[in-house]
């Protein structure tokens, strides 16, 4: 049996399985140059355990009407022509552009008043918490007993988000609803809601 510990070679190099060889330095990740590619953009509400931020320019918000197919808990962006030939399943929508702590880029649908004006303290309370994350962290939960959302203000010193400056926001869209825009009348959306399939 060899004395030669397994880590070095007939000539007392270091052997294949040295930890020193094989160690990544402090430096290796800063050292390649690598940029995510953002290729999903979730449509949902922000998570009532996440602090959350929303993009204050106006131009990273978009009303519009959706579809939503709470079955499938799918959501679909729909082409203005269809709006009139549609109106009971196409809803007003504010979509906000939300980022939370670690960096997830959201859109945010949030119900529009009605064609009377109203809105509920649910929607009205979610609007409220987009205007205040403009400016600062927020956290937003149900509050069944308020009939509203909670609103929590993080007090500490969060730094602010740091927007993608390599996409606009009809990157956003076209990244969040990829298969999910309906453009005409033989959509399987609304064949479905027709009856036909």
């Amino acid at each position: 049996m060899s004395d030669k510990p397994d880590n070095d070679d007939a000539e007392g190099a270091p052997g294949p399985f040295d930890p020193s060889r094989l160690r990544l330095s402090q430096s290796f990740s800063h050292g390649s140059d690598v940029r995510r590619a953002l290729v999903t953009v979730p449509v949902r509400k922000p998570s009532a355990q996440d602090f959350f931020r929303v993009h204050p320019d106006e131009n990273w918000r978009l009303d519009t009407a959706l579809i939503e197919i709470k079955a499938d808990r799918e959501i679909y962006l729909v082409d203005p022509a269809i709006w009139p030939l549609f109106p009971n399943e196409c809803k007003p929508r504010t979509l906000y552009t939300t980022i939370d702590r670690r960096n997830v880029l959201t859109l945010w649908p949030v119900r529009l008043p009605d064609e009377n004006g109203r809105l509920d303290d649910w929607n009205r309370s979610a609007h409220e918490a987009a205007q205040i994350a403009m400016e600062k962290w927020v956290r937003m939960s149900a509050d069944m007993a308020l009939g509203a959302y909670r609103i929590d203000v993080a007090v500490g010193a969060f730094p602010d988000p740091v927007w993608p400056t390599d996409v606009t926001f009809a990157d956003l869209l076209k990244i969040a609803f990829k298969g999910k825009m309906i453009e005409d009348l033989d959509h399987p959306v609304l064949r479905r809601l027709r009856g036909e399939i």
